[in-house]
């Protein structure tokens, strides 16, 4: 079977859908990847997949602009002809679903966080939204990562409740992702959030919280690890950001490709996101079974059970971010430890990446049913 799948970067499917991928070879299926080119394209070719370019901005809102994408998926799924299309992301999921529709293939969607346009409601969240209650019409399955996603698109009538299901996220490899073989509390403490510099990631939150812990413990490390986006009103401005480093409030790592290796020198990693889908950096944190302080919002709060494996602070709330993380800091060592070994049995028991690979199986199968192979 031809399985073509669908996101807005080659490197969103090589950093989180590889596993997939690879369980789909090994079933004898062929992959194909349709996605702009990056630098992740040539190794998800490596990986043994076909790779399709398809040029498309992740963050442009211009609708009449993204209409001209029908065309550009039409063309790409008449050419690579798959028995059926997985597709995440907000521009294959609406205009993919167009085209699919168009060219008789089977989609199989996955709503892996509403965005900005769900946050903000104005008129291009409600442009938005009307293009997801028309596309949506045509998909095989929908697939949520959050229940409150799931009723969000119910209540607005966006989407039929028979073809939703609720998935954990992209899953986490829990073989791949491991506890540091020794536990050590680091001194001094560090703190670490993975994130973009984007305001709608609680960055400003976390800066501000910073500054009230170190009023009391000057020596905690705050860090944070990510790449600077500037683009469109979301982005926090580098100078900003490196105005925050000087003064002593933020560690800006930047990128690194041992995101794991930074993660096992921290004692807890923070986010306080405004609202995610099932974010994969505090999956990854679970699974090296560390402690978690991130917002009680859609996304978030899924992986967190509050006093257990970490802590669940207020939204866009500074003072009690502050709070949650002093919480984490007090806790004596063999409590911090069995914090962390919470987060990963956690991991294990709801987000090892085996639930979704066997849900996405089920659903191809479901989707395919009478094309043979």
């Amino acid at each position: 079977m031809r399985i073509a799948i669908v996101i807005n970067k080659s490197w969103n499917i090589f950093n989180f859908r590889l596993s997939l991928v690879k369980a789909l070879l090994a079933a004898g299926h062929e992959v194909v990847a349709i996605a702009p080119k990056d630098a992740y394209s040539a190794r998800l070719v490596a990986e043994g997949c076909r790779f399709v370019p398809l040029p498309m901005e992740s963050k442009g809102t211009n609708p009449l602009k993204d209409m001209l994408l029908v065309g550009k998926f039409l063309k790409a799924y008449k050419s690579v002809q798959p028995d059926v299309i997985l597709q995440y992301t907000i521009k294959p999921n609406i205009y993919g679903s167009v085209a699919a529709r168009l060219a008789g293939i089977p989609t199989i969607n996955n709503v892996s966080g509403l965005g900005t346009v769900f946050i903000v409601e104005n008129l291009v969240s409600k442009i938005a939204m009307a293009l997801y209650r028309f596309s949506f019409q045509f998909p095989a399955k929908v697939f949520f990562q959050n229940t409150d996603d799931k009723e969000l698109f119910l209540e607005r009538k966006l989407v039929r409740e028979s073809i939703t299901e609720v998935i954990p996220g992209s899953g986490i490899d829990t073989k791949r992702y491991l506890p540091a073989p020794q536990f050590k509390r680091q001194e001094p403490f560090v703190f670490l959030m993975v994130s973009r510099a984007l305001y709608e990631k609680g960055l400003v939150e976390y800066v501000e919280a910073s500054k009230i812990l170190k009023a009391k413990y000057p020596q905690i490390r705050v860090q944070l690890l990510g790449a600077i986006d500037e683009e469109g009103n979301i982005g926090i401005k580098r100078t900003l950001v490196e105005q925050w480093a000087k003064e002593g409030w933020l560690e800006f790592l930047g990128t690194s490709d041992d995101v794991a290796g930074v993660v096992h020198g921290a004692d807890c990693v923070v986010l306080p996101s405004y609202r995610e889908g099932t974010p994969r950096t505090l999956l990854e944190a679970a699974a090296m079974a560390k402690p978690i302080v991130t917002t009680n919002v859609p996304g978030c709060k899924e992986t967190v059970i509050d006093g257990y494996n970490g802590y669940l602070c207020q939204v866009r709330n500074a003072v009690d971010l502050a709070a949650k993380m002093e919480q984490v800091y007090l806790l004596a060592e063999p409590e911090l430890q069995a914090m962390g070994q919470n987060s990963r049995r956690l991991a294990e028991e709801k987000f090892d990446e085996k639930f979704v690979i066997e849900r996405y199986f089920r659903a191809i199968e479901s989707a395919t049913k009478g094309k043979g192979d």
